[in-house]
């Protein structure tokens, strides 16, 4: 694939924000980490070798009379010393490296829950008895790609909602701006209150829900860039040679409209994880007991006398919103016509 010049300056801009570069690199590991969390935490062991054969709990149920006759015909619980010792007499387990889901509940906890750290729980556990670390890998996870699918959702609608604005002007700029200022101080949070009440929130009711009011973030920069675009010479020309409007807004304005939204797109993810976070810390998020890093918030503050568990949401949530901001940082520097690379 071959890329343009200016493509090119940009990327190495980008490249020498070294802040920027290497935090896009250490959230996309940890978010590909997150992509297998069923195989780094889970109550289930990944492979089984039992009398001859192959098991793989971790993508099959099994009944417990799959590893004996005197076993009951009911799903196998793993964490049953009675299953686990009839497993080791004829074969093995492999365990992923985190033996806990995230609505696992930990067993034979010295301490009344919320336990503090331990080797058997590297970051304790909530006051339900689950274990924080699990929690905290299945939490990013839903996390990030919420944040992902309202971002991108949002910005195809904002940006489109934009390029029609600008590009058209006259009264339908004014009715569209009229209509933007009239949605825009619609009480989000009452409204969710009230859905909440009538159905039970789940990811894809919230993510419906924000994306009726989110993707009035780009509209105003896409409007304006083809406000100014659409008088310039070029475009002018293609419509004398009768060029159609959508084909001009996609190939002559919208390119440069791109630039200045996609300087938007980090910091935009990063409020998108934000807005999950604070919805799930006030109740009005995903359902009870879905892992959650908003939830971990509501849990440290809750549990004063547990302070890891403070610790650990502020630390994570803090460690994501940073990461992101220095990549936001970078694209941005990366299309500044005013940057030179060094």
């Amino acid at each position: 694939m071959r890329i343009s010049p200016l493509n090119r300056r940009r990327l190495k801009i980008f490249r020498a924000h070294s802040r920027g570069y290497w935090s896009m690199w250490v959230f996309l590991l940890l978010f590909g980490l997150s992509l297998f969390a069923e195989f780094i935490a889970n109550d289930r062991p990944l492979l089984i070798r039992f009398d001859g054969h192959w098991f793989s709990p971790v993508l099959t149920d099994y009944s417990e009379d799959a590893f004996g006759p005197d076993m009951m015909p009911l799903a196998a619980d793993y964490s049953d010393p009675e299953l686990r010792e009839a497993i080791d007499a004829k074969g093995w387990m492999l365990w992923p490296p985190v033996r806990f889901a995230y609505n696992s509940v930990v067993k034979n906890l010295p301490v009344p829950a919320p336990a503090p750290p331990s080797m058997r729980n590297l970051l304790g556990t909530d006051d339900q008895a689950r274990d924080v670390l699990a929690r905290v890998i299945y939490g990013f996870r839903i996390s990030v790609l919420f944040g992902f699918t309202l971002t991108i959702i949002s910005s195809v609608v904002g940006v489109a909602a934009g390029a029609v604005q600008g590009f058209y002007g006259g009264l339908t700029d004014l009715l569209f701006q009229r209509f933007i200022e009239i949605w825009s101080g619609m009480p989000q949070l009452y409204l969710l209150i009230i859905l909440g009440s009538v159905i039970t929130p789940s990811f894809w009711v919230l993510l419906v829900f924000l994306l009726l009011f989110s993707w009035m973030s780009l509209t105003g920069v896409v409007r304006a860039e083809f406000l100014r675009g659409r008088n310039l010479d070029y475009v002018r020309a293609a419509r004398a040679l009768g060029v159609s409007d959508l084909v001009i807004m996609w190939r002559h304005i919208l390119p440069n409209a791109m630039v200045a939204t996609l300087t938007f797109l980090p910091f935009t993810l990063s409020g998108s994880v934000t807005i999950l976070s604070t919805l799930d810390f006030l109740g009005f998020g995903l359902p009870p007991g879905s892992a959650s890093l908003g939830e971990l918030v509501s849990q440290g503050k809750n549990n004063m006398q547990a302070p890891w568990l403070g610790i650990t949401a502020f630390v994570v949530l803090g460690t994501v919103l940073t990461l992101l901001i220095f990549v936001g940082e970078a694209v941005r520097d990366a299309f500044d016509p005013r940057r030179m690379p060094k």
